[in-house]
């Protein structure tokens, strides 16, 4: 849920908190890693092939 949907100021409190602590650890991991980490459509490629190996299409069924 983004910071503006959030219903409450308390939810948008916890969502805005939320989003800086996940900036914040995505800039620990690149600093680690040495590079930016992939973005976009890269990034929903890699982390789907890092859970099985497979990417995201392979997974799909085809349908008839």
């Amino acid at each position: 849920m983004g910071v503006e949907q959030a219903p409450t100021p308390k939810g948008k409190r916890a969502a805005r908190d939320l989003h800086k602590s996940a900036a914040k650890e995505e800039k620990k991991v690149e600093a680690q890693k040495g590079s930016d980490l992939a973005k976009g459509a890269k990034r929903f490629e890699e982390r789907s092939k890092s859970s099985d190996g497979r990417s995201a299409g392979a997974k799909q069924k085809p349908k008839r």
